[in-house]
C-alpha cells in the first residue's frame, strides 16, 4: 500500500513537471507576464482599465503583446495606449493599458491572454495570463419609490455672443447689397450710339435726280408737262436746301427776285430765267418744245447746279478731272 502511494506521487510530480516546464522555461527566459484590472465591478457603459505587463526579455529577444480585437466577448475596446517601460527593482517592465467597456449586464470573463517570445522573427516560447472576471451591473432602481414625472425642457438665456457670427454675416451681406444698389443707381447709363447717317450734299442729290430724269426719257415718250414739272421741282428743291430760299412756294418772278442776294446763283440768272420760262409754257400753255429745247433745258439745269455748288467741291471735281486726263490710255 505504501509503495502504491509512492508510485502515485511520483507519477503526479512527473506530470506536473511536464506541464510546468514551458512556463518555467519562459519564466527563466522572460520573466513574469501579468494582466490586471482597476476594478472588477462596473455599471453598464462604465470603463475598465486593463493593464498588461511583462518583464524585459534578454538581449536579442522580443516580447510580443497580445493582439486584442476591438470587440471580444461582451467587451469593447475604447482606446489603447502605446507600450511604456517602467523600472521594478533591477528589472524593467513593459506595459500597455487598454480601456474596455461593456453594455451587457452579467458576469463576464476576460480570457487568458498570450504573450509570445520571439527571436529573429520566430516565436520561441509563449506564456498566458490568468483569466479575469468582471461583473457588469445594471443601474439599480428603487421600486419602492413613486415614479417621478419627466422634467420639462429648460430654456437657456439668450446671449448675443452665441449668434454674433450670424449677425456679422447678415450685416455684411446687407451692406454689400446696399452698396451695389447705390452703385447701380448712380452709375451713368450708357447711351446707345447714334447711327451716323452720311449726309449727301444737296448738289449731289440734284445731279443724281437730273441724271435719273434724263435716263427715264420722259419727253421722248410725249409727256413734256411731266418732264418740265420734275425738272423745275429738282432745281427748286436744290435752291431751298442749298441757299435756304423757299423756291417751291414761289412763282418764277418771285424766285428770280429772291436769288439776287445770292451772288453765285444770280450769275446764272439768265439761264435760270430761260429754263423756267420754257417750263411754264410747256406746263401751262401746252407748248411743245423741240427736242433741242428739251435737251437744252436739261443742260442748263445741270450747269446751274455745277456752277452754284460749294467752291471746295468745285476744286475737288476739277482736280479729279485733271487726274483722269493725265492717266495714259490703256
Amino acid at each position: 500500500m505504501a509503495k502504491l502511494i509512492i508510485v502515485k506521487h511520483f507519477i503526479l510530480f512527473f506530470l506536473l513537471g511536464f506541464i510546468l516546464a514551458p512556463i518555467a522555461s519562459f519564466a527563466q527566459q522572460q520573466g513574469e507576464v501579468k494582466a490586471s484590472v482597476d476594478t472588477q465591478s462596473i455599471r453598464l457603459g462604465e470603463q475598465i482599465q486593463l493593464r498588461l505587463s511583462a518583464t524585459m526579455p534578454p538581449q536579442g529577444m522580443d516580447i510580443v503583446f497580445p493582439q486584442i480585437p476591438d470587440s471580444f466577448g461582451h467587451f469593447e475596446v475604447v482606446r489603447r495606449s502605446q507600450l511604456d517601460t517602467t523600472a521594478a527593482g533591477n528589472t524593467k517592465v513593459l506595459g500597455q493599458t487598454i480601456v474596455l467597456t461593456s453594455f451587457d449586464s452579467g458576469r463576464w470573463d476576460i480570457p487568458a491572454l498570450r504573450f509570445d517570445l520571439a527571436s529573429g522573427g520566430n516565436v520561441t516560447d509563449s506564456a498566458f495570463t490568468a483569466p479575469l472576471f468582471i461583473d457588469v451591473n445594471t443601474v439599480s432602481v428603487d421600486t419602492t419609490q413613486a415614479f417621478k414625472p419627466i422634467k420639462g425642457l429648460r430654456t437657456v438665456a439668450w446671449s448675443f455672443w452665441d449668434y454674433w457670427l450670424y449677425f456679422a454675416i447678415g450685416i455684411t451681406v446687407a451692406l454689400i447689397g446696399i452698396g451695389l444698389f447705390v452703385y447701380l443707381r448712380s452709375r451713368p447709363k450708357k447711351q446707345a450710339p447714334v447711327p451716323v447717317v452720311a449726309v449727301v450734299p444737296p448738289y449731289e442729290i440734284a445731279l443724281q435726280q437730273l441724271q435719273q430724269l434724263k435716263a427715264e426719257k420722259v419727253w421722248q415718250q410725249g409727256d413734256s408737262k411731266q418732264y418740265y414739272t420734275r425738272l423745275t421741282d429738282i432745281l427748286r428743291s436744290y435752291f431751298e436746301n442749298q441757299f435756304n430760299i423757299p423756291a417751291l412756294e414761289q412763282t418764277t418772278e418771285e424766285l428770280l427776285q429772291h436769288i439776287k442776294p445770292v451772288t453765285i446763283l444770280n450769275q446764272q440768272r439768265d439761264k435760270l430765267r430761260a429754263l423756267l420760262s420754257l417750263a411754264d409754257l410747256a406746263k401751262f400753255a401746252k407748248l411743245m418744245p423741240s427736242p433741242e429745247e428739251h435737251e437744252g433745258a436739261m443742260q442748263h439745269a445741270q450747269e446751274i447746279v455745277e456752277w452754284t455748288k460749294p467752291a471746295a467741291n468745285k476744286a475737288a471735281t476739277a482736280d479729279n478731272g485733271k487726274e483722269e486726263i493725265k492717266q495714259p490710255a490703256k
